[in-house]
């Protein structure tokens, strides 16, 4: 059965025709703005009472803060390195937070729930004028539906604030949808509403890498829509002029063709056991499955009850002078094929999370793909009989609408209250974790909101102290206890006004944003250090840290003493000593250069050119076989040994 956009009147068998009534329009005009409203209240207010700012989204602060001090798109001043996955989300936080010149945590909070709460209400109006062609006369309901099964998902609710980007993706894919309803229903659309669609979708891999997959699909179903080639042309004009300007400056600028957390991630590499476990993780303890089959139901038994409706083309509409239309050309036209669009975009989606393993967020990248499934049923429509009530087909579609809405709302209810986590706050064997009740509970704030709520985190007050205490600089270590951190001095002669302080430390964002921009902080996965994120992935390791570089190998590259007793105890003087060794390889040194030499124009072209060798460049994070591979000279041993 096709949706159609035809606005005759078409009857059931059992129902005469009559005129719509406008009373009834009123009133299914009235439910569905009151469902709307409610809708994003209810999600305005779950989202608040689970704010909070997580540690990956305080990473995308440090890169504001630099952009704001004048230092570039850079996490540390100096080095280039992409260390944010959305480029739109980092410039869109980086324009409010310049407009307001307010704290940008609270910029995040404002932006994130605004864009959250209207993602759910666009999706909705697009849903509605997608079923409102098609009933246009009688009662009928639009009710929410997939719309409360998405927010009733506790994690939909803890990443609608997290400061990471997933409100910003959820946003972009129901406007991408909301227009593509419009653009099906109209027979004739104009070039303006046409190019703006196309250039939103061309957004994609800028809103987030994986969103090339939603954007790219969006702009072949109307490329190859029965639509003249100087209309294709601008097509591809206004979908391609921002990525395309954008990803010719990022190979010069940063010497890759994504972010550096691809790298870091190796988001290409498959782990599918790994993701069809963090499958399992969000759909079965909320039985997802559900909700899902009973809105189903409810959809097929509206199809069921009305006859196929016309197409919204005819033969009289087709400009002959642009040549016959293909019968699947004038299908991709029809709403129809825009709602096997989302649904075939939800489950590529789905199908590439649980490939590259997921995440070690609970539900985290799943929410897109659980935000396109539920699209076309973010409002159901549930026709009223106008004919006697009885055993009738019109009494049986609606009873069996009715239960399967009812039912999906008492799940709901069971949905929104239930522990998606039974390990609560701790990381479960499969790496997965509730990442908001692990930092609430380290923390010791509710909302850990700002960047001072990670303070109270293990070691972090003590990282600030020990920065005060060496003003000569040097390489902070993380210890083992929580109160103290090991500072390898740098070499004297020591200049005025200290080396400077480095950071080594997996979480990011918290150390980042509790020290000034002229402290260098790296992490072992390698997210903002490429010699980290260039290393090879760790089998079994956990999913997204499955990369943890030496700490020798950070002592060599930020040229403090190597040796003991300024060394701590567990590193060894040898390792150091071959890790600056390593760290001579020329492939090595060309990476470095490419993020960390002044940029320049010959220098822009080369990384231009070998952005994609310098994204597939691997090397051995044990320095005495990465000196082997480069056949390179090993240095001596420490003497004694």
């Amino acid at each position: 059965m096709s949706l159609s956009t035809s606005s005759e009147l078409t009857q059931t068998a059992d129902e005469p025709a009559v005129e719509p009534r406008p009373q009834g329009a009123r009133i299914s005009r009235a439910v569905f703005v009151g469902g709307v409203v409610f809708t994003a209240l209810l999600f305005a207010w779950g989202a608040w009472e689970r704010r909070w700012i997580a540690d990956d989204g305080l990473i995308v602060l440090r890169t504001v803060r630099n952009l704001l001090a004048g230092n570039g798109p850079v996490f540390n001043a100096g080095e280039r390195v992409e260390a944010n996955t959305s480029t739109v989300w980092t410039y869109l936080v980086y324009a409010f937070g310049w407009i307001t010149q307010a704290r940008l945590e609270y910029v995040v909070l404002g932006l994130a729930l605004v864009l959250s709460v209207s993602a759910v209400v666009l999706a909705m109006i697009g849903t509605a004028q997608l079923y409102r062609a098609r009933y246009s006369g009688g009662l009928v309901l639009l009710l929410p539906a997939g719309a409360i099964v998405y927010i009733a998902v506790p994690p939909a609710r803890d990443f609608a604030t997290s400061g990471l980007e997933s409100c910003l993706v959820i946003f972009w894919i129901a406007l991408v949808w909301l227009l593509l309803v419009r653009w099906a229903q109209n027979p004739a659309p104009s070039w303006r509403s046409v190019l703006l669609l196309a250039f939103v979708a061309g957004l994609g891999p800028l809103v987030r890498p994986e969103m090339a997959i939603v954007g790219g699909l969006a702009l072949l179903l109307v490329f190859l829509a029965p639509i003249g080639w100087k209309l294709r042309t601008w097509i591809v004009v206004a979908a391609g002029v921002a990525p395309v300007a954008y990803q010719i400056w990022r190979m010069g600028y940063y010497g890759l063709p994504y972010p550096n957390t691809a790298v870091s991630k190796d988001a290409g590499g498959a782990k599918w056991s790994q993701g069809f476990a963090y499958l399992w993780n969000l759909v079965g303890p909320y039985a997802l499955w559900l909700p899902l089959l009973m809105l189903a139901v409810a959809i097929a038994m509206v199809w069921w009850r009305e006859p196929a409706l016309p197409a919204n083309r005819s033969e009289s509409d087709v400009d002959h002078s642009s040549g016959r239309w293909s019968r699947i050309s004038r299908r991709l036209h029809s709403p129809m094929a825009v709602v096997v669009f989302i649904l075939a975009c939800g489950f590529i989606l789905a199908i590439y999370s649980i490939r590259v393993g997921g995440d070690f967020m609970h539900g985290r990248v799943l929410l897109p793909a659980l935000f396109c499934f539920l699209a076309p049923i973010s409002v159901i429509p549930i026709r009223v009989p106008r004919s006697e009530w009885g055993r009738n087909n019109a009494t049986l579609g609606f009873a069996v609408s009715v239960l399967a809405w009812l039912t999906t709302m008492v799940w709901a209810l069971f949905a929104a209250n239930t522990v998606g986590m039974p390990a609560g706050a701790a990381v479960g064997k499969s790496g997965i974790v509730d990442e908001r009740a692990f930092y609430s509970l380290n923390t010791g704030h509710k909302h850990p909101i700002l960047a001072e709520d990670y303070l109270d985190y293990p070691r972090m007050r003590a990282m600030v102290q020990a920065i005060a205490d060496t003003p000569d600089g040097g390489l902070l270590l993380p210890t083992p206890s929580f109160t103290n951190w090991d500072v390898v001095p740098p070499p004297v002669p020591i200049p005025e006004g200290g080396a400077g302080h480095t950071v080594y430390f997996l979480n990011l964002g918290m150390t980042s944003m509790n020290v000034g921009l002229d402290v260098k902080v790296l992490d072992q996965m390698g997210l903002a250090y490429p010699i980290a994120a260039h290393t090879e992935r760790l089998d079994g390791g956990r999913i997204g840290h499955d990369k943890v570089l030496y700490p020798d190998w950070v002592v060599a590259d930020t040229g403090m003493v190597p040796v003991h007793p300024w060394l701590p105890w567990y590193l060894d003087e040898d390792w150091v000593a071959q890790a600056r060794v390593a760290l001579t390889c020329p492939e090595t040194v060309e990476l470095k250069e490419s993020y960390s030499s002044e940029m320049s124009w010959p220098l822009f072209k080369r990384n231009l050119r070998n952005a994609l060798d310098y994204a597939g460049y691997r090397f051995d994070r044990v320095p005495k076989y990465e000196i082997q591979r480069c056949d390179l000279e090993m240095p001596e041993p420490a003497s004694g040994r």
